[in-house]
């Protein structure tokens, strides 16, 4: 009896560890995506994008046997989180508080696509490096003139999904009108191994520990800015730019960390929330294809990384008379998606909307809230288990 094909489409972390993790579960899969580009870098180099690995998604890299493959020198562990209000309010979650040594892992994304890459290779995968252009039935053609039939599709295909909009699976897409603009930068003070989230009013500062490199200590810059202050900004002289970056940040942070200068060049993105129907008959979505957050709590590769963990458990304990493609099959998965991802899109974006709204009691409210809940250990042993997955 033929085995059935599985195609997934779309080269990126989540692509990668999806088409990895069949393999290794004995799905004959293949991979379709042009590789990552990945530009030779030195000691001292690192990807612009980094992300906040939590305890979940490590879990899961670790199943897939690349966590191990990782450079420790470039993975930083966050042992504490501070999140500071607009006024006096502050949270300082600790990882002790709930009984553990970390509470997440900043790791570079061209670190992470190298060892998928690498165990991808080894596994032997078929990897089709041309692009998905559109459906034919339970066939996919590609720009090469490729014809690649499948029982079940699955687009990790990014926000912009062609698989997505080529099997007419619905999507709500609502801009936030802001930015994000991230960048690394020299420390003047070490980090501690702390995450520290500034809440400004117009905007969302968030600096993320980072190896130290040989010039001194470095954190990650994440900052959620409106979008037409973002633009300016962008549009600046490099120059001019790093010094009113530099001018801003020690507005934002008080001198949190000392003085704080740019280190690398920045770069921006517009800022959405998403969200999806998830499946069609045969297909299923995984990551930004099916849904995005606002990157304020760091947690949108980790609501990714659970699709796919989800995606082969459901596939992994299906009946032996289902197909992979069988539409009961990948309704089991959006249930089993269905809960996290909402719960974490109404956490962002009330958050977001929170600390928007300017008016004089919702200030006073909201970091009354904090510092409520920084003198209740329960409340954090609660947040601690929710970023951990």
């Amino acid at each position: 009896m033929k085995k059935e094909e599985i195609l997934v489409c779309g080269s990126g972390i989540a692509g990668m560890a999806t088409a990895l993790g069949l393999a290794r579960r004995g799905f004959n899969v293949s991979l379709l995506g042009p590789a990552p580009a990945r530009p030779a870098l030195g000691a001292d180099d690192y990807h612009p994008r980094v992300y906040a690995i939590s305890l979940a998604s490590r879990q899961l890299l670790e199943s897939l046997g690349v966590w191990q493959m990782m450079d420790p020198r470039r993975v930083t562990a966050v042992e504490a989180m501070e999140v500071h209000g607009d006024a006096a309010g502050v949270v300082t979650l600790h990882a002790w508080q709930a009984t553990q040594q970390t509470l997440a892992w900043i790791i570079e994304s061209g670190e992470m696509e190298r060892v998928l890459q690498q165990a991808i290779q080894v596994y032997g995968l078929p990897w089709w490096q041309e692009k998905f252009t559109t459906l034919s039935g339970r066939a996919v053609m590609t720009d090469a003139g490729r014809t690649l039939p499948f029982d079940l599709l699955v687009g990790a295909d990014g926000a912009r999904s062609p698989v997505r909009k080529s099997a007419g699976i619905f999507h709500e897409s609502r801009p936030y009108g802001d930015t994000g603009v991230v960048a690394h930068l020299e420390a003047e003070l070490p980090h501690q191994n702390i995450a520290v989230q500034w809440f400004t009013g117009d905007s969302i500062l968030a600096l993320l520990p980072m190896p130290d490199t040989a010039s001194g200590h470095q954190v990650s810059m994440v900052w959620s800015l409106p979008g037409t202050v973002a633009a300016e900004f962008m549009a600046m002289e490099p120059d001019a730019r790093a010094a009113e970056l530099e001018r801003r940040l020690a507005a934002a942070t008080g001198g949190r960390q000392g003085r704080l200068t740019l280190r690398s060049t920045p770069f921006a993105f517009p800022l959405f929330l998403e969200r999806s129907g998830m499946i069609a008959p045969g297909v299923a979505l995984v990551s930004d294809a099916a849904h995005r957050v606002h990157p304020l709590a760091g947690q949108g590769l980790n609501l990714g990384l659970g699709d796919v963990r989800e995606l082969l458990r459901v596939l992994v304990e299906k009946e032996s008379h289902r197909s992979v493609g069988d539409e009961r099959v990948l309704a089991r998965y959006r249930r089993a998606r269905a809960q996290p991802i909402l719960a974490m899109s109404l956490a962002t974006d009330g958050l977001h909307r929170l600390f928007a709204s300017q008016a004089t009691p919702l200030v006073a409210l909201r970091n009354l809230g904090m510092q409520a809940v920084d003198r209740l250990p329960v409340v954090k042993r609660f947040l601690i288990g929710g970023a951990a997955g």
